[in-house]
């Protein structure tokens, strides 16, 4: 493998769908190369597709965050990396113990079955936009609300606690200080801890997921208080962040390309296709971090026990081995083997659900808002910094 000078990962994109500049060395160099995190740590960065499937895959890379020589990848984080995170924070038994309680919530049934329930949603936030009347500012009108009150729905979470926890969410996830990292983690368990009790005391369980866990397994001792604040924690915050940045980007991306809008709009058959290819093309989640547990030989190199690995995902879903022209928008490649949901025993639990929302969403909202157009210049129109999920800060749009 060729070395080349570190690179400091992450860093902030100039284009809110391509991936930094600064990247590009590594995109040369794939699968693997080294950086350097905030403090000055160089860690493994892989960056080839059947690479980080394969190490993906491989046991000997735990998800760990409570050992003390996990990578942080920003100094606010650092904070919370030693608090216990449910699905992806486990490995081994425990894993597979909290995924099988999971599994029967997030399958492509499920998903299939709440597809009505997420229509209704959708149509109403698009009703209270048209009724309102342009402009409008998407995010907060449309791409937020919807996740968020589908996990809600799905959860058995209180939507009119809505305001503190997406405010909570966005401070674990943004901070600016680590100070508020840990602090918006304490809100939420003390939030959680709350909510439990109160489901507990409810004579009969509601039918959301989270009233299942309190009412069997929580009374049945499969999962302590301590496992199950932390797993509905894990499945609120990734169930409506990431899938809110997919609309809002999402939505970004395809005005930017009116030529294959255009098409969509012309064949609404195609947004299955569609959704994949944003989802590869934005790699909204962009830097998945691991340890390595032993020695491991990997592409001609030796990856030390206790390195630090981290899986770029917006370079490994740009491999031209594997995608021809990667940094076009084009759903007519094949494209259902990215690694956007990771890859693995920690692939993303909710990805069924993600889909079945972003389908939903943006053929509905471009529907219905034919002629939906940004509200702005598109270059002063502000996006998310690179150290946490890629997404816009706001978007105005008219129509």
């Amino acid at each position: 493998m060729t070395e080349t000078a570190p690179v400091a990962f992450p860093q902030d994109r100039t284009c809110p769908y391509q991936p930094p500049a600064a990247y590009a060395p590594l995109r040369a160099t794939r699968p693997l190369s080294r950086v350097t995190l905030y403090d000055g740590r160089p860690v493994w960065l892989v960056t080839g597709r059947d690479t980080a499937r394969a190490l993906l895959a491989d046991p000997r890379l735990s998800g760990d965050r409570t050992r003390d020589d996990f990578p942080a990848p920003t100094a606010r984080l650092s904070g919370v990396k030693r608090r216990k995170t449910a699905l992806l924070g486990l490995d081994g038994a425990a894993h597979r113990v909290q995924r099988r309680m999971m599994v029967p919530s997030f399958t492509l049934r499920r998903a299939t079955e709440m597809r009505p329930r997420i229509q209704r949603i959708v149509d109403e936030r698009i009703d209270a936009m048209i009724a309102q009347g342009p402009p409008a500012e998407l995010v907060n009108a449309f791409a937020l609300p919807v996740p968020s009150t589908v996990i809600c729905a799905l959860l058995g979470v209180p939507y009119s606690d809505h305001d503190f926890f997406e405010g909570q969410s966005t401070r674990l996830l943004r901070g600016p200080k680590a100070e508020d990292v840990v602090d918006a983690r304490d809100q939420l368990e003390e939030y959680f801890d709350d909510l439990i009790d109160r489901k507990r005391k409810q004579p009969e369980p509601g039918d959301g997921v989270l009233d299942e866990l309190v009412h069997r397994q929580l009374r049945d001792g499969e999962l302590n208080r301590e496992e199950l604040i932390a797993l509905a924690i894990i499945l609120l915050v990734a169930g409506h962040e990431t899938t809110a940045n997919m609309i809002s980007l999402g939505t970004y991306t395809l005005l930017q390309h009116p030529d294959k809008l255009a098409e969509l709009r012309t064949d609404p058959t195609l947004i299955p296709n569609v959704v994949e290819e944003l989802m590869r093309l934005l790699s909204i989640a962009d830097g998945l971090l691991r340890i390595a547990l032993e020695d491991i030989e990997v592409a001609g190199t030796t990856i030390r026990a206790g390195d630090g690995v981290v899986f770029s995902t917006s370079v490994i879903n740009r491999d031209e081995d594997v995608y021809a022209d990667p940094d076009t928008l084009d759903w007519h490649r094949p494209t259902r083997h990215h690694v956007s949901f990771g890859f693995g025993i920690h692939q993303c639990l909710g990805q069924n659900l993600a889909r079945a929302e972003l389908e939903i969403a943006l053929r509905t909202l471009f529907d219905r808002l034919p002629a939906l157009r940004l509200a702005a210049p598109a270059d002063e129109i502000p996006f998310k910094p690179g150290d946490t999920i890629q997404g816009m800060l706001e978007l105005p749009v008219t129509w």
